[in-house]
């Protein structure tokens, strides 16, 4: 964020006239600022589609709201905006597949031999489930959580609607979710124990 607050004055200057409703101040706020924007929200969630519009979100907040937020130091406030959005978009991901968090904090080593050997299973198990899944749900839910592709991309990848590519993430997530329950409580225990 340092490297671009010396233009700090003329930024000030700037938000002053989009408080008095200067479109063309705004549009050089914007063009300065979106692509330094997007690349902290891509950074911390890893998804275009998602960190464009929170991106575009904040910016349209700021417009609608000009003539009451004054904002002082405008990469701060951005810095701030991206990283509360961003929060709000994962804990809403989360909330639809809660079971998915285990797999963002396996500990690359584990000292216990146990512990490796419980993990070994414990994908065995989730790898098993997956070979159960329908060829399409499978494939569409492998190119969502291991290849991190957005339902956007997934559905024009495939030739399907995205509403299809959804409905086919939440029937597998179902399947997956009740049949992992048991082996997630183990895994569970594991995190807590990993040195």
């Amino acid at each position: 964020m340092n490297q671009i607050e010396p233009n700090q004055n003329s930024d000030t200057l700037l938000l002053h006239q989009v408080e008095q409703g200067s479109k063309q101040a705004f549009n050089v706020l914007f063009e300065k600022y979106w692509e330094k924007a997007y690349s902290d929200a891509y950074k911390r969630i890893k998804e275009y589609d998602a960190a464009k519009d929170i991106v575009q979100e904040i910016f349209t907040h700021i417009w609608i709201n000009r003539e009451t937020l004054h904002i002082e130091n405008l990469p701060a406030y951005l810095h701030v905006a991206i990283r509360n959005r961003v929060i709000k978009f994962i804990s809403k991901q989360k909330l639809i597949h809660p079971f998915f968090n285990i797999l963002d904090n396996i500990p690359e080593k584990n000292s216990q031999a146990d512990a490796q050997l419980l993990w070994k299973e414990f994908f065995k198990s989730y790898e098993a489930l997956l070979e159960t899944l329908p060829p399409k749900r499978q494939i569409i839910f492998r190119l969502r959580y291991q290849e991190d592709l957005s339902t956007k991309d997934i559905s024009m990848q495939l030739g399907v609607t995205r509403k299809t590519v959804q409905n086919q993430l939440g029937k597998a997530i179902e399947t997956l979710k009740v049949s992992l329950l048991h082996i997630l409580s183990i895994a569970l225990i594991l995190l807590i124990a990993a040195p």
